[in-house]
């Protein structure tokens, strides 16, 4: 109820009705995977440098639909940034304006939910160019790949469980027998969390039975 409600106040603020499919019911059974490697950490001030995503329907990752595109940023990568990624300066500079990349991004993920690995940091990246543009951050309902991970690892054992869980990108991928791509490059993030979403939507389904 809230949730709607939210929505619906959100559609209201919209700036450019030409963005109000945001709003419109998903396609069914769709989800859109997420990812951006950026100049920094710093969800407040780093920029996006890549902007990745790729579809799934139903119980498959379609790569053929996908997004991955290079933006250019207006402030410089930073030196720890670059040793993550490994793209620099150069690597970017031919790269989309910040707003026309996230027109793309809201045009392919549309209103479908969203996924991804600490997706709040992507998002709140995303939301910085939309909101002085729109009036609005994404509406996309989300879900976090890490906390799936997490109530996998402790359903049924909460009056056992006494410990943390290692919520590490590499340790969710291999305790769900996922082969690591190049990580840290949008677009396999994006897929290797894909697949990990349908793992752990596969694995809470026979949980629940």
């Amino acid at each position: 109820m809230l949730s709607r409600l939210r929505r619906a106040l959100a559609r209201r603020r919209l700036k450019d009705p030409a963005y109000d499919f945001l709003f419109h019911p998903a396609p069914e059974g769709e989800v859109v995977s997420v990812d951006c490697e950026t100049t920094g950490l710093d969800r407040h001030n780093d920029d996006i440098i890549t902007l990745a995503a790729v579809r799934v329907r139903g119980n498959r990752v379609l790569t053929s639909q996908k997004l991955d595109l290079v933006v250019k940023p207006s402030r410089p990568i930073r030196r720890d940034a670059v040793c993550i990624h490994h793209l620099r300066e150069q690597d970017v500079e031919r790269g989309l304006a910040p707003r026309e990349a996230v027109a793309r991004f809201l045009r392919f993920a549309g209103s479908r939910p969203l996924i991804g690995y600490y997706l709040e940091f992507d998002v709140a990246l995303i939301d910085r160019l939309v909101r002085p543009w729109l009036g609005i951050g994404l509406p996309n309902p989300r879900i976090e790949v890490s906390e799936m991970f997490y109530d996998w690892r402790t359903r049924g054992r909460e009056e056992l469980y006494t410990g943390t869980v290692d919520l590490r990108f590499a340790t969710i991928l291999e305790a769900l027998d996922i082969p690591p791509l190049h990580n840290h490059d949008a677009f396999e993030d994006a897929v290797m969390t894909s697949l990990a979403y349908l793992k752990l939507r596969a694995r809470a389904g026979r949980q629940s039975r």
